[in-house]
């Protein structure tokens, strides 16, 4: 059954103050009127975002202009302009210019990344790039774009995710993205940002061991930054190959759908209940999954709104991003079709969540 792909429908922002009656939030019954501050985070995966040099260390040769997509400057620069669109919009309904900070996954290298924030699109909102080359075997990086004015980074490094050869399940020694760790502060808040792109599903539940495996390194980090504070605002996003309902979520992550069943430690998983729900962030041969997610600590629950806290989550799934027609109706708009290119954006909708914090 295909999964429904719904954006979002909020009340209207201006950048200095949302006003909301509380009764909104988090089903609390007063109607005593508040100002709120707000933020945004996201991720998207924008999908083989290659230069067009071919790099001798990577698989990246379907991405050169002698390759089978026939990579050029042309369509390279159609899928800067696309992708730069996409993070315009994404919180375009509360902030303008885009998200206060964004994960990206399928990344080539810092240079790409550079260039698309010069893109007109979201040059004047000033986003600055953290990429880490990582042991992929194709070459691709997880990074995080971010807006100074709103978001200060104070450290980010990468944290290798290796598996030893014998618990391989393809064999010989495996690579993979690394886990991007940026601790900043936004709006006098420490928020610490974990971007993540899990293994593929590729041979099916051979490969669960895997994202497992990834989701007990993303866990190994959160308890060291919890076991320092408690209260720790912690944020685990991106495409993790997997459901909200998947074990490497709910057992190894400990990323929970339900506010009211957590333990000490445990994540909160906004898409938990989105995914019950029939919605969706990529297909696949007819089916639909919620593969792309921001997960978060305790620390941004709550009714106390002197700091920031969850307001709301979703995935941007904007009709331009759709395929307008054929087998593939609704599915997000690939750059490609195979090698056949339709100038499209990504084959996975961005999830994003709004934070808000009393004025």
């Amino acid at each position: 059954m295909n999964k429904k792909n719904k954006k979002f429908s909020l009340c209207k922002f201006s950048l200095i103050a949302l006003s909301l009656l509380l009764s909104l939030n988090y089903g609390n019954a007063s109607a005593q009127e508040k100002e709120y501050k707000i933020g945004c985070i996201a991720f998207y995966n924008l999908e083989n975002i290659f230069d067009t040099i071919d790099s001798p260390d990577t698989q990246d040769s379907e991405f050169t202009p002698t390759g089978s997509k026939k990579w050029d400057t042309e369509k390279y620069d159609k899928k800067m302009h696309n992708m730069a669109n996409v993070i315009s919009q994404i919180s375009n309904e509360y902030i303008k210019g885009g998200p206060f900070a964004i994960g990206v996954s399928e990344v080539e290298n810092r240079g790409v990344l550079e260039h698309l924030v010069t893109m007109p699109e979201i040059a004047g909102s000033n986003y600055k790039v953290i990429l880490y080359e990582s042991p992929d075997y194709r070459g691709i990086d997880n990074g995080l774009l971010y807006r100074p004015e709103y978001f200060t980074v104070t450290s980010s490094y990468p944290v290798k995710f290796t598996v030893p050869d014998d618990q391989n399940p393809y064999g010989g020694t495996f690579t993979s993205r690394d886990v991007l760790v940026v601790h900043g502060i936004m709006g006098g808040d420490e928020i610490h940002i974990l971007v993540n792109h899990w293994p593929s599903k590729r041979g099916g539940k051979v490969s669960d061991p895997l994202r497992c495996s990834n989701a007990d390194l993303n866990r190994v980090i959160a308890d060291s930054i919890l076991a320092k504070d408690k209260n720790a605002k912690i944020i685990v996003m991106g495409d993790l190959n997997d459901d909200p309902v998947a074990k490497s979520l709910v057992k190894h992550l400990r990323a929970k759908g339900d506010e009211k069943k957590l333990e000490e430690g445990d994540f909160f998983n906004p898409y938990y209940e989105k995914y019950k729900k029939g919605y969706g962030s990529t297909a696949y041969r007819d089916a639909w999954g919620l593969f792309d997610q921001i997960v978060v600590s305790q620390g941004f629950l709550g009714a106390d709104k002197s700091t920031y806290k969850l307001w709301k989550a979703a995935n941007f799934s904007a009709d331009f991003l759709k395929t307008k027609s054929g087998q593939y109706e609704g599915y997000p708009l690939r750059t490609f079709d195979f090698d056949t290119f339709q100038n499209g954006y990504s084959d996975h909708f961005p999830a994003y969540m709004f934070l808000i914090k009393e004025k």
